[in-house]
């Protein structure tokens, strides 16, 4: 999962940026409300954490600007604001969560994984499955066939993404932009590479297949062929 994180404190920022890709997420940061709009309104985010008092452009200012284009990824408002005016006007710009500064990371995870699966319409919330594959968003553990899959934290992202998206056929461009950051570089074969290294460990030992490459247009995850 891709999120954009707007926070012009440096120290903050470092610290949910690592926590979130220790978590599995591709992080982007901006550190003003100007980089975070044109960051928002050209790239594709699952999921977005933005400050409120930021420079250039407020972190309001910047939700109502991506409502007016019809960008409706959901927006986890993080706020040295306490009141229940300031929470109750964040929630009517356009954001979908509100959580205080000072935060306990763990607090903000679960709000952040809590919105995409609002978003997804995922139903259990800490389990997909596609078949006989089984994956864990709270403890990270992939099983297939009730046999445990060890795979490394990229891949985990991917898996996650192919298994919200199971049926669906998705492109090179849709996997490097939900599951890298801003600054990957999109000439090199790093998703062949990661996509083989996965049905290596998805599929080699268990059938039926549930990795395909459909050629010429990307991978589809299904239980059937």
């Amino acid at each position: 999962m891709r999120l954009l994180l707007v926070e012009d404190d440096l120290k903050i920022a470092q610290f949910v940026s690592q926590g979130l890709r220790e978590a599995g997420f591709a992080v982007d940061h901006a550190p003003n409300g100007e980089d975070g709009l044109h960051m928002a309104l050209t790239e594709p985010y699952d999921v977005a954490v933005m400050d409120i008092m930021l420079p250039r452009i407020d972190g309001l200012t910047l939700i109502e600007e991506i409502r007016k284009h019809n960008i409706h990824t959901p927006v986890l408002i993080l706020s040295a604001k306490r009141t229940v005016d300031d929470r109750v006007k964040g929630l009517q710009t356009g954001g979908d969560d509100y959580l205080t500064k000072p935060f306990a990371f763990s607090e903000l995870l679960a709000r952040v994984q809590a919105l995409i699966r609002r978003a997804n319409g995922v139903v259990n919330p800490s389990k997909l499955q596609v078949g006989d594959l089984t994956l864990d968003l709270q403890t990270r553990r992939v099983e297939r066939s009730g046999k445990k899959i060890e795979i490394q934290p990229l891949e985990f992202s991917l898996l996650e993404y192919l298994m919200r998206n199971a049926s669906q056929v998705v492109s090179k461009t849709m996997i490097m932009e939900h599951v890298w950051d801003y600054n990957f570089n999109p000439q090199t074969n790093v998703v062949e590479a990661r996509m083989c290294r996965l049905r290596d460990k998805v599929d080699r030992d268990f059938e039926p297949k549930l990795i395909h490459t459909i050629r010429g247009v990307g991978y589809v995850l299904k239980a059937d062929e």
